[in-house]
């Protein structure tokens, strides 16, 4: 999908209240929701520009790596691409009148016909650089949100892109491609004869998010009392930057068959796992990658998404260090944890897919960059590591845990439930009035279960 800032050929009518089209471009806005990519779709053929004012090679190489793969996510066809240095950016156009006509020109080199620049563009911008180049242009937000659109399968999901995908079109309402300031039809019952289409459309994306929001809340209260039924579970997170290999990690944890394609942004919610096989109390989740200068509009719509990590009792990082950047990405992992305030839950760093570097950082370097934390280094393809791994998650995991005798009567079944839910049973003995066994299990659970009075410490 394109974001463009100016009128196209092929909009030049622009549909009013008092001749019958506006209702069509509303229910139009009104019946946006993300939906696959169809495979059959027209490719954009993009000129990129990464925009740093960075002057190490390595940095600015990868960070132009890392908006081609965002733009080969979003399923468009790269026709050239180059590095701005920019110091000092232009308010006009970013970028200066020279550099930009200097742009126009490689682009018609190579047939391109969409310019993506690597930064947050204001709606002026937008304008002022299609001007400048004659190219419909794209900026970072609009590609991160088209590569979240694709992936979003959940409801929720699906609901905080399009959520941030209108409150990215609110303030560019005068350039999706129609002439927005003619005003509307005089009629009885309208907002009045000068108000312009522009504004009508306005009114409506703020209806539709407001629905959003309402939707989002009661899907958000549906999780809420999801977790709240895992209370007896320790919960283990994985976090990291996007791509890092999470999903990969979680399936060998866990067994499970969850789609872990090499593409940025492939999770966008959560998805938890047993880890245990013994009453399943130690739970695995999978959340949304982590990437820099990410939109702060789309921050605030996955913030909600990220709320398993609050509940975590273990965070596991995992590291991908065969990128050449890979310390600053564990950088903005951490930081993003100090944003949400869990910067005091217990850490395990994993730093992977060290079979993709000829030797691995040495033990030193990942001891300081862990911070004194226990850590690993594997590649989630052996299996023998993450079995190990497996058994040192789940021994980090119940460092708290306790082990006790307790005594059950056999007409408290709701009680026995619990204990084989929350508790591991590590022994189990028959006597005339009920079950005397030994379990381990959370300090918590154990504590809870003897407030009740039904188990009593022998």
């Amino acid at each position: 999908m394109r974001f463009e800032s100016k009128p196209i050929a092929e909009h030049d009518e622009v549909p009013t209240a008092d001749d019958g089209r506006w209702d069509a471009l509303i229910h139009h806005w009104d019946a946006r929701q993300p939906r696959p990519h169809d495979a059959h779709a027209q490719q954009n053929a993009c000129y990129v520009v990464s925009v740093t004012t960075s002057t190490d090679a390595i940095a600015r190489r990868a960070q132009l790596d890392e908006i081609l793969g965002l733009v080969g996510a979003q399923r468009d066809k790269v026709m050239g691409h180059e590095t701005r240095y920019v110091p000092y950016p232009d308010p006009r156009t970013l970028l200066g009148h020279g550099a930009c006509a200097a742009i126009a020109q490689e682009a018609a080199n190579c047939g391109a016909d969409l310019l993506v620049i690597d930064a947050e563009l204001s709606p002026s911008q937008m304008r002022n650089l299609e001007d400048a180049t004659g190219l419909a242009v794209s900026c970072r937000e609009a590609v991160i949100l088209n590569v979240f659109q694709q992936h979003a399968r959940t409801a929720r999901a699906r609901i905080q892109v399009e959520i941030a995908h209108l409150a990215y079109l609110r303030p560019r309402i005068r350039g999706i491609g129609l002439t927005m300031d003619q005003q509307a039809g005089g009629v009885m019952g309208s907002r009045g004869p000068g108000e312009t289409a522009s504004a009508m459309l306005a009114r409506r994306l703020d209806r539709r998010m407001a629905e959003l929001r309402r939707d989002l809340v009661r899907l958000q209260r549906a999780a809420a009392v999801q977790r709240k039924g895992r209370e007896g579970c320790l919960q283990i997170s994985l976090v990291g930057y996007t791509n890092a290999g999470k999903t990969t990690l979680m399936n060998a944890l866990t067994g499970a068959n969850l789609s872990a394609k090499d593409v940025p942004f492939e999770t966008l919610d959560t998805t938890s796992r047993c880890l245990t096989r013994h009453g399943g109390d130690i739970l695995v989740s999978d959340t949304v990658g982590v990437i820099r200068r990410l939109p702060e509009r789309l921050m605030g719509s996955f913030e909600s998404t990220l709320a398993v990590v609050e509940e975590a009792s273990l965070l596991v990082l995992v590291v991908d260090v065969s990128d050449p950047e890979w310390e600053l990405h564990l950088r903005i992992t951490e930081d993003l944890l100090v944003r949400l305030g869990v910067e005091g839950v217990p850490r395990f760093y994993v730093f992977n897919k060290v079979d993709k570097i000829p030797e691995p950082p040495l033990a030193g370097i990942l001891l300081n960059r862990s911070h004194g934390h226990p850590f690993m280094a594997l590649s989630c393809e052996d299996t023998q590591a993450t079995a190990a791994l497996r058994h040192t998650l789940i021994a980090e995991a119940r460092r708290g845990f306790k082990r006790e005798r307790v005594f059950v009567e056999y007409d408290a079944t709701g009680l026995l439930d619990r204990v084989y839910a929350q508790c591991r049973v590590v022994h189990t003995r028959a006597t005339d009035r009920g079950l005397r066994l030994i379990v381990e299990g959370p300090s918590h659970v154990v504590a809870s279960i003897k407030a009740a009075g039904q188990a009593v410490t022998q």
